[in-house]
């Protein structure tokens, strides 16, 4: 099970990855544009520092048509690292990319997935993550969940080394659905992080705890103190 934070923001990557294990970090030109006007490139590369040399980091193109998108990704990997994962979406220029960056032995996660049949698609081209995009499906009518699942039956299957990285959450209970129903990874902005953590009868159940030690071996005092 692989947890990854979907931003780019350089302060919330360095706090959660002291607090969490996390796997990874996702970004997109949506999540890079509330950066404001940074340097991409060393940005980027600010944050391969952070996460190290064995955290995957997933950035994406932003062409549209197989040239494009090619010289995108070749930009990303001489500027950046060899190690990191192109993100391409699953249309028909996306699929010939896709097949021809693993031609090359580049790691590459199959994005802007809302299909069943994207999945398949991408699995078949060798992607290494496909990332469906929950929320979004279930705004369109799409049972995210029966997805996945198939999704997850079809890597089985075929014993594809394709791993799920589902994405696109609003809540906690969206990214249960996702690995309860097979997804390997999952990657969530901070909110997601913050809301699971945040739950009132968490701090509760701390609070009486400390408040029973503390009847017992004084005000203030913890077993460092014994």
């Amino acid at each position: 099970m692989e947890f990854m934070l979907d931003t780019a923001n350089i302060a919330d990557i360095k706090k959660f990855t002291d607090i969490l294990p996390i796997a990874g970090v996702t970004s997109n030109p949506s999540i890079v544009k509330k950066e404001g006007k940074i340097d991409f490139f060393q940005h980027m590369k600010e944050i391969r520092s952070i996460i190290g040399e064995h955290a995957s980091l997933h950035v994406q193109v932003v062409a549209t048509d197989y040239e494009g998108m090619l010289k995108d990704a070749e930009k990303i990997l001489a500027n950046i690292d060899q190690r990191v994962f192109i993100k391409i979406p699953v249309n028909e220029p996306g699929l010939k990319v896709i097949k021809e960056l693993k031609r090359r032995g580049i790691n590459v996660t199959a994005t802007a997935i809302y299909t069943k049949f994207q999945a398949y698609l991408a699995i078949a081209a060798g992607a290494d993550y496909i990332a469906p995009y929950f929320n979004r499906m279930e705004n369109l009518n799409i049972d995210p969940r029966e997805a996945i699942f198939e999704m997850a039956e079809e890597i089985a299957r075929t014993k594809s080394d394709t791993k799920i990285l589902a994405a696109s959450f609003k809540n906690v209970s969206q990214v249960n659905g996702a690995l309860e129903n097979g997804a390997q990874a999952a990657t969530m902005g901070v909110d997601i992080i913050q809301q699971a953590l945040a739950m009132p009868s968490i701090g509760q159940a701390v609070t009486d705890f400390t408040a029973d030690w503390e009847a017992s071996f004084g005000e203030g005092t913890t077993i460092a103190d014994l």
